[in-house]
């Protein structure tokens, strides 16, 4: 383990050494203080084009981020637009093909609700092919693009190079020390003046390319603050005004279904202030004294009424009628009168503040004895 620990040090104390010599040899050129200005500007290039490089794919990720989930929000928001669609045609058809005896406000309410659901969906789907159009593909586009991956490309191309010329300056290190053990050995002169020809040329090459991938990462990164900005606020727009128009639309509905529901509450009664009184109970009491009344129409007309109106007796002979009551019809005059028993008790009531139910439950016609 020690002997490890010690193989471990020196190779550590080997590649500072070397890396001191790259930042020397970097630093301070080949002795002139301009190659040191200009191999100062270069690691400082390098350290912009690694923060560019870090920025630009975050940036990248981030546009990945958004494409994914719109196409998400898009899968989802198709299956919701089926599921709208049907229920509008389920209202559609309720609407159209269903009546109710006590009048078509349910009708009428199911067909304005099928028409604002439909013209929701259709919003909805307005706001999926926007999403898709103006957020997704620019963005999916510019992820898979060519100027990213150009730049990235030449950002790679230098590290290659900048590698190569921190291995270069090794060597001509080496080959210096040599000239110097070999007191200035020819072949070893001409073996380090062609290793430092290699390393000016490495370097003139970094810094060609680091100014051109510094500068096409910039652009790229550039490029990616603005689209990504625009498609988010492209995106917020689409959604605000999305749930505008259907705040639009349900407000329009919640208008019409409670002005239908006012107009049936303030619905008035029937006017009777023209009709004649009621006949005298004990006539009629006579004439259907022995009548009685087993939950059918007979051939005297029976039928059974629901109330849908309240009524006051003014008289012995008038029935009190409350709204919902079920009453046994056991004669309507021409004079606009109904005769009839509810809940035990027995009088006229104006024929016009009940309607005629063909079908009713059992429950109900218990209710009226």
């Amino acid at each position: 383990m020690d002997t490890i620990r010690k193989q471990a040090t020196k190779l550590r104390e080997q590649v500072a050494k070397q890396q001191q010599a790259v930042f020397k040899q970097f630093a301070g050129g080949l002795g002139g203080s301009d190659n040191n200005v200009a191999d100062e500007v270069e690691f400082y290039q390098h350290k912009k084009l690694e923060k560019l490089y870090i920025s630009t794919r975050a940036g990248k990720h981030f546009q990945r981020d958004i494409v994914r989930g719109v196409e998400g929000y898009i899968v989802t928001g198709s299956k919701q637009l089926e599921i709208g669609a049907k229920l509008s045609e389920d209202s559609r058809k309720y609407g159209a093909e269903n009546t109710c005896t006590t009048g078509s406000t349910l009708s009428k309410t199911a067909l304005s609700y099928s028409r604002a659901c439909a013209q929701m969906e259709k919003e909805r789907g307005n706001l999926l092919k926007a999403l898709g159009t103006q957020v997704a593909e620019p963005l999916r586009a510019m992820v898979v693009g060519a100027p990213l991956e150009d730049a990235r490309h030449l950002a790679q191309r230098y590290d290659r190079v900048r590698q190569e010329a921190e291995a270069q300056v090794i060597e001509v290190s080496r080959r210096q020390a040599k000239v110097r053990e070999s007191n200035g050995n020819p072949e070893n002169i001409l073996k380090l003046e062609a290793a430092e020809a290699k390393l000016s040329e490495l370097k003139s090459n970094m810094v060609t390319l680091g100014k051109e991938a510094a500068a096409a990462m910039a652009a790229v990164e550039a490029q990616q603050q603005r689209l990504t900005l625009q498609r988010l606020i492209t995106m917020v727009e689409a959604e605000r005004n999305y749930h505008q128009k259907v705040l639009q639309i349900l407000d329009q509905l919640e208008s019409e279904m409670l002005s239908e529901r006012q107009r049936i509450e303030a619905s008035p009664s029937p006017s009777i202030n023209n009709m004649p009184p009621p006949p005298p109970y004990e006539e009629v009491n006579g004439l259907f004294a022995s009548q009685t009344y087993d939950g059918s129409t007979d051939g005297m007309g029976y039928f059974l009424g629901e109330v849908i109106h309240s009524y006051q007796a003014e008289s012995d002979v008038e029935l009190t009628l409350s709204v919902g009551d079920y009453v046994v019809v056991r004669k309507v005059s021409s004079n606009g009168w109904a005769e009839g028993e509810c809940k035990g008790n027995a009088g006229w009531f104006p024929a016009g503040y009940i309607e005629r139910r063909d079908r009713v439950l059992a429950s109900k016609v218990a209710e009226v004895f």
